[in-house]
This record gives structure tokens, sequence and C-alpha cells, in this order.
């Protein structure tokens, strides 16, 4: 018994050096191109009222409740959602919009954690199409690098990402129609 007391502690200062070894802040990108201009995709991502169309957060929670305020698009635009907890609660304020090439997010998530990150599309041309990139940057909580002991905000999040795109491209290279 005397042994194992020890050994717990040592485990538990193995833990927390291994966590105050992770990375202070996250990243994580998705691209996907798009065979359409950069002027057919640009809208249903400046607007936050378009967002359900190809959002896959949307889609998880069929019962996701939404607002918005602000102007109906660009700077200043904001939308605030409160879903199961999946989706949790939280607000997005389009904080840059440059017509046709980008669009910047201030994002606030309530729950199930509080954190403060930031979102960016970049469109850029591509041959006859456009490439999407889709990314998000934020600070590692105490809490964040513990759960990256385990699954990475990458793993977590770029496959959502990788959703959205792919549906976002169907939209755009259908001329915008939602099916």
């Amino acid at each position: 018994m005397r042994l194992l007391v020890p050994i717990a502690l040592l485990g538990v200062v193995a833990v927390v050096a291994l966590v105050l070894t992770r990375p202070d802040r996250f990243h994580v990108e998705r691209s996907a191109t798009i065979d359409a201009p950069s002027a057919t995709i640009f809208p249903y991502i400046n607007d936050f009222h378009r967002w359900p169309a190809w959002s896959p957060w949307e889609k998880i929670d069929p019962q996701l409740q939404r607002s918005y305020d602000g102007p109906s698009s660009g700077v200043g635009a904001g939308y605030q959602w409160t879903g199961n907890s999946q989706i949790g609660e939280g607000s997005m304020k389009i904080i840059e919009s440059t017509p046709d090439r980008r669009v910047g997010i201030a994002l606030e998530f309530l729950k199930p954690f509080r954190a403060s990150n930031t979102a960016a599309f970049t469109l850029t041309a591509d041959g006859a199409g456009t490439r999407v990139t889709w990314a998000m940057d934020g600070t590692n909580t105490l809490v964040t690098k513990v759960v990256s002991l385990f699954m990475s905000m990458d793993r977590m999040i770029g496959g959502e990402f990788e959703k959205g795109l792919a549906t976002l491209k169907g939209i755009a290279e259908r001329g915008g129609e939602i099916r």
C-alpha cells in the first residue's frame, strides 16, 4: 500500500508534465476546390442566414435554436446558437469581409466549454474554379490540453470542416441551388 501512493503521485506528476508540453495554440485548416467563381460562393459564407444550407453543425442538431443581429451580412453580422450537448451554445460575428476573397469570424463558445477562437474563409482562384480554405485558430486551455492527449482539435473539427466544404461545393456547383 505504501508503494501505491508514490506510484500514483508519480503518475499524476507525469500527466501534468505531459499536459504542460502541449502547445498553447491550435490551428485547424481544410481546403476544397469548387468549380464555381468566388462570387457564387462568397455570399454563402458572408451571410449567416445562408449557413443552414451548408454548415455541418446545423445538421447535427435539427432542433438548433438560432438568432441573428447586426447587418444581414458582412462586417458586424452576428449569429447566436443554442443546441444539444454536441452543439453547445455560442456566437459568431463577422469581423472581416473582403468581397469574393475573405471572411474573418470571431467565435465565442459558452457551452460545453468557454473558448474564444477565430475562423477565416479564404477564397483564391484555382484554374477555372475557386479554392476555399476554412481555418480556425485558438488558445489551448488547460482542459483542451488534457483533451488533446487523447484527441487533437484537428481530428475533432477537421472532419466537420470537410463535410461543410463538400456541401458548399455541391451548392455552388449547382449554381447556388439548395437541394
